[in-house]
């Protein structure tokens, strides 16, 4: 199998058109005709998933978040994306990148059914009309993140606890009254501030995203919606796992390796 091949069945639900304007998804490094026996899977290029995917032996590294965001008029040694693009070339290893398109088809949905919400909805919608890969009389409507109701109300403290439990996770960070209930739910996996102002307009009761500032999130509560900051990986890295089967079950004649979780920071 060629890498073009792996890219046709990744952007065949996938479709680099749902992405961003501001985005950069696709092959960022290496050749469409390198042949692909092991496909590498993390949540982010970095040294350690690059020297990780080097020494399994993959031709083809996928992550979410793109390791090029903006134009490079020179990749040298001399900064730590250039030397992460560079390694990527020396060891031919072919790189392809899936971060807003998998956001709008997929991530919003796999946070919200880990936390079994019901009657879910588009948080953001950032695709109405017609799509290329929709068929004819088929109208995409899809978005960032998810709106849902939890099975009955719930003190805000309970809601955190069912988030920690869902994500695997140690701690969250919280803004607003613990003891106040709440039913409506809106969950924005990676950094959810810009999402903040679609959230109220939906009626959420709480927000579970990451990245959340001090004053938007002092400003969420003051509005009336708590907002549950989960942290970016902690949110995100369920990309991994779910790439990996989504390889595993369209591709044969492949092998495919998910880095293992490793939150980026410890809390001490």
């Amino acid at each position: 199998m060629l890498c073009k091949d792996v890219m046709a069945v990744l952007e065949e639900n996938f479709a680099r058109s749902y992405a961003m304007d501001w985005d950069n998804v696709g092959l960022l490094v290496g050749r469409e005709e390198k042949p692909v026996r092991r496909i590498y899977v993390a949540l982010d290029a970095t040294d350690e998933v690059i020297d990780e995917a080097a020494r399994w032996g993959a031709d083809l590294l996928v992550t979410h978040h793109p390791l090029i965001f903006s134009g490079m008029k020179r990749i040298t040694g001399q900064d730590f994306i250039g030397r992460r693009v560079l390694s990527l070339a020396r060891r031919d290893i072919a790189y392809y990148a899936m971060h807003t398109n998998y956001d709008v088809v997929r991530m919003g949905k796999l946070a919200a059914d880990r936390l079994k919400l019901m009657r879910q909805d588009v948080l953001e919608v950032t695709c109405e009309g017609q799509q290329p890969d929709h068929g004819e009389n088929e109208v995409c409507r899809e978005g960032i993140g998810r709106t849902g109701y939890l099975a009955e109300p719930v003190p805000l403290e309970d809601c955190c606890e069912w988030v920690k439990k869902a994500f695997s996770l140690e701690a969250v960070r919280v803004f607003g009254d613990l003891k106040k209930p709440v039913h409506k739910v809106a969950v924005c996996p990676g950094s959810g501030k810009s999402v903040i102002r679609d959230a109220l307009g939906r009626s959420a009761d709480v927000l579970i995203t990451g990245d959340m500032g001090h004053h938007e999130g002092i400003d969420a509560a003051a509005q009336g919606m708590a907002v549950i900051d989960a942290g970016h990986y902690g949110l995100e890295y369920i990309f991994v796992e779910d790439m990996k089967e989504y390889l595993q079950e369209k591709i044969t004649g492949a092998e495919v390796l998910a880095a293992p979780v490793k939150h980026p920071y410890v809390n001490l």
